[in-house]
């Protein structure tokens, strides 16, 4: 007897001892329904077959792929595409499937009817490998009839091959495109900034940062011949008075000889005129000055001359000679050399002002050509490491789309073809038998559950106090008669209940 939906364990013992029988007839009898069944339910057959992701040949240390993107999203994307109405409608009308249903049902519908048949399983890394990338996957296809199965299953599975060539091919290809038009914008800009650089430098060659030292050096080097200029010009200035001043001595001496006048210069007097001058070149030069060689020379001759000449007074008319003596003409070729020299010593005088007022330009404005210098600078490096790097990545690229064309990349892999089904992959007759007998277990539990509600005979004191709602008093066991075993498991017995006080 069941209390407030209880079962207690004494009343289990005893359903089951009772009806024990109907646990094996359920079980039995559901199995043998649900295996009967599966000889009516249309059968599936599942034709699978394996790709395997192989890894590139050459490591991509050396060669870096062009697609990055890893395996298992890669494969999400061709699942997408290949499963897409375009790609499975071709198949449906490759192989006529669905002949039957085609013209009461819409095409949209049997796709998804054949999407649905489709099955595609990635297969996990090995636990302890340190590679996570997808290292396969399975394709399966459920059909009704096993060749066609089959037969589909090959058409997917060289569909993800070809798409998966096709891919790595299309994103290289585009992938080097992109980046040779990169390199050439790039390599347009570079030229732009070089040319600007060359520009700015043939412009401001002179004030260069790294030009800075050497125009001071120049500089120097440039006051310093400035300064010999100045003091050679000034000598050669000094050299020109004290010759005209001899000039003009000898002049009014040779002038006077002509005139018929008593002549105060004598040979003795131009020698010593000649000593005197030659005392002051020697003052400001040393002896191997041609200026010192050549007064020396004039003396010699002159002294040669008074030996040579006779005792006594200079006649007038040796005085009066209408040719101007040598004296006089080597001082005027003196002068006119003065004369040259100092033109000269001036040009080269105003030419190195010149110079150096152009150098002390230069050197001023250093710093502001210093900045403009450093943003081209700036901005050539940059440009020039940004094509470097296109121009790399560029490179990269084709040797990746290259790999791949030799098939030397990641590539998908068939160990062995998709197979043909022999035994159904729906329904499977010991899943069903397992199903049914667990169904059956189940109701014949329930069953044994009903008739222990529905039973509401009073079997121990608890049922009695509660249907009776009176305390047991005592119990009476089972009496047999004499020479009689009790009979095993009985449990009649006398109950007596005292009234309530």
């Amino acid at each position: 007897m069941i209390r407030n939906g209880e079962l207690s364990m004494s009343e289990v013992k005893r359903i089951l001892k009772r009806y024990w029988w109907i646990l094996p007839l359920t079980v039995v009898g559901c199995a043998s329904l649900a295996l009967s069944a599966t000889f009516f339910i249309p059968k599936k057959f599942k034709s699978e077959t394996l790709v395997l992701v192989e890894e590139p040949n050459v490591s991509p240390d050396l060669v870096k792929p062009v697609v990055t993107e890893a395996t298992n999203q890669r494969l999400a994307s061709m699942q997408e595409q290949i499963l897409s109405r375009s790609r499975l409608q071709p198949i449906i009308e490759k192989f006529g499937l669905y002949l039957s249903d085609r013209a009461s049902v819409h095409m949209e519908d049997l796709v998804a009817r054949l999407r649905s048949s489709i099955e595609i399983t990635a297969l996990e890394p090995m636990q302890g490998t340190q590679n996570r990338q997808l290292p396969g996957f399975h394709v399966g296809v459920t059909f009704d009839d096993p060749q066609m199965a089959q037969r589909i299953c090959s058409e997917i599975t060289t569909m993800f091959l070809q798409q998966n060539v096709k891919s790595l091919d299309d994103q290289g290809t585009q992938t080097t495109e992109f980046l040779a038009q990169q390199v050439d914008e790039a390599k347009r800009k570079l030229d732009e900034q070089d040319a600007k650089l060359a520009e700015f430098k043939s412009k401001y060659m002179g004030s260069l940062p790294d030009r800075e030292q050497t125009n001071l050096s120049l500089l120097g080097g440039m006051n310093a011949q400035l300064e010999a200029i100045t003091q050679a010009l000034s000598r050669e200035q000094q050299e020109k008075a004290m010759n005209e001043s001899l000039l003009s001595s000898q002049l009014e001496t040779w002038k006077a000889v002509k005139s018929g006048e008593t002549a105060p210069e004598t040979l003795d007097q131009q020698l010593s005129a000649l000593q005197d001058q030659l005392s002051v070149l020697q003052s400001r030069y040393t002896s191997d000055h041609p200026d010192v060689i050549k007064t020396k020379n004039q003396i010699e001759q002159l002294r040669r001359r008074i030996a040579e000449a006779p005792k006594g007074k200079d006649t007038p008319a040796t005085a009066q000679n209408a040719i101007e003596p040598p004296a006089i003409q080597q001082l005027r070729a003196r002068l006119r050399q003065n004369d040259l020299s100092i033109a000269d010593l001036s040009k080269r005088q105003s030419q190195m002002q010149g110079h150096i007022n152009v150098m002390q330009s230069q050197i001023q404005s250093t710093p502001a050509v210093e900045q403009q210098y450093k943003e081209l600078t700036r901005n050539y490096q940059s440009a020039l490491e940004f094509y470097n790097d296109l121009l790399k990545k560029h490179d990269q690229a084709a040797m990746g789309r290259d790999l791949n064309r030799q098939q030397q990349g990641e590539q998908f892999r068939v160990p062995d073809g998709a197979n043909l089904p022999m035994s159904p992959s729906f329904p499977k007759r010991w899943v069903f038998a397992g199903s049914g007998a667990g169904a059956g277990l189940a109701l014949g539990m329930i069953l044994l559950y009903l008739l222990a509600a529905l039973d509401l005979s009073m079997h121990s004191e608890r049922d009695v106090e509660v249907c009776l709602q009176l305390p047991v008093l005592a119990t009476v066991p089972n009496v047999a008669p004499e020479g009689k075993a009790p009979v095993k498991g009985s449990e009649d017995r006398l109950r007596l209940a005292g009234t309530r006080a």
